[in-house]
């Protein structure tokens, strides 16, 4: 009698383990894409976005007027900009600005958003409307709100009773709460979006077994709707809190950093700097600081929020 054995197999030999598709499922299972295919945009960022951010970095600590050769002074274009009052006062006025762009335009943003997911009647038509200012530039926006809100011709003029002289730009006060609307204005439809397809995605058995339980609309939107719009909320005040740092054409265009230097914000002294004195050195050093603050900011609302820790179960599946 003869006893048959049989060896383990090898790695070699080892069958790798196969992702098969469910009996009765059409969709495709496949891996994750290698490298390769991030390869182009990867390069693209890295030509477009980090060598010019590594460029704007070295001019920092160099004095360069735009013509001839820079030449290397070291900290003296961070002392200067540290030193200088309307640079300090600029940082609080863009601080402000972001601010209240995201207190406006969240909670405006979370319940139009929530509005046009649902199935009410001319939904779709409405939508459409006000989305429009999301298809027009910063640039169109602007010059179409200066004209509206001219002192002399525009609607301040017409109405003195509300507007009083019907100079919104002559004061501070004024002048920062037009920037803030136009800006609610022309960017709360594209957050309305966002938060459009994140409420279209909550499961409709959740709102299902709330009422079952006896809970109103008002309950189901505290208790389902806003848990469920975290993530996206997350995204949005990202987006906000970069968008507002980095503002440039409203007020170029609205206020151009008036009355005086009440409206200076930090991207537009860069712009004064920079384009305007011909002190590219220190505008170089405005800009990374931009970038600086931006991108803590960006990251200590990730780390905080646990945005980061976010995971995917259904990886893969097309």
């Amino acid at each position: 009698m003869t006893t048959q054995t049989t060896s383990a197999p090898t790695a070699a030999e080892t069958p790798k383990k196969v992702r098969r598709r469910p009996e009765g499922s059409s969709a495709v299972l496949v891996g994750r894409p290698g490298f390769v295919w991030a390869l182009p945009a990867t390069l693209f960022f890295a030509l477009f976005a980090i060598a010019p951010l590594i460029m704007v970095a070295v001019l920092s600590f160099m004095s360069w007027n735009g013509l001839g050769s820079p030449q290397w002074v070291g900290t003296d274009n961070w002392s200067r900009i540290l030193d200088d009052p309307v640079m300090i006062n600029s940082i609080w006025l863009t601080l402000l600005l972001t601010a209240l762009g995201v207190a406006i335009q969240t909670p405006l943003s979370i319940v139009l958003g929530v509005w046009a997911a649902g199935h009410q009647r001319n939904r779709a038509v409405l939508s459409a409307i006000y989305f429009i200012p999301l298809l027009l530039s910063s640039t169109a926006v602007s010059v179409l709100w200066r004209a509206l809100l001219d002192p002399n011709f525009g609607i301040p003029a017409r109405a003195t009773w509300l507007f009083g002289d019907g100079n919104l730009f002559g004061k501070q006060a004024t002048a920062i709460g037009v920037l803030a609307f136009v800006s609610t204005w022309q960017f709360t439809p594209f957050h309305t979006l966002i938060y459009q397809g994140a409420a279209r995605a909550i499961p409709d058995v959740l709102y299902q077994a709330a009422e079952i339980d006896g809970a109103g609309r008002y309950r189901q939107f505290f208790h389902i709707t806003l848990p469920q719009l975290r993530n996206s909320m997350i995204t949005s005040m990202i987006l906000m809190i970069v968008g507002g740092l980095t503002t440039f054409e409203t007020v170029l265009i609205l206020t151009q950093g008036g009355p005086g230097s009440d409206t200076t914000i930090s991207a537009y002294y860069m712009y004064q700097k920079a384009f305007k004195s011909f002190d590219f050195g220190a505008g170089s050093a405005i800009a990374l600081c931009l970038v600086v603050a931006a991108t803590i900011i960006s990251l200590v609302v990730v780390r905080v929020s646990g945005y980061d820790k976010m995971r995917s179960d259904m990886e893969g599946v097309s």
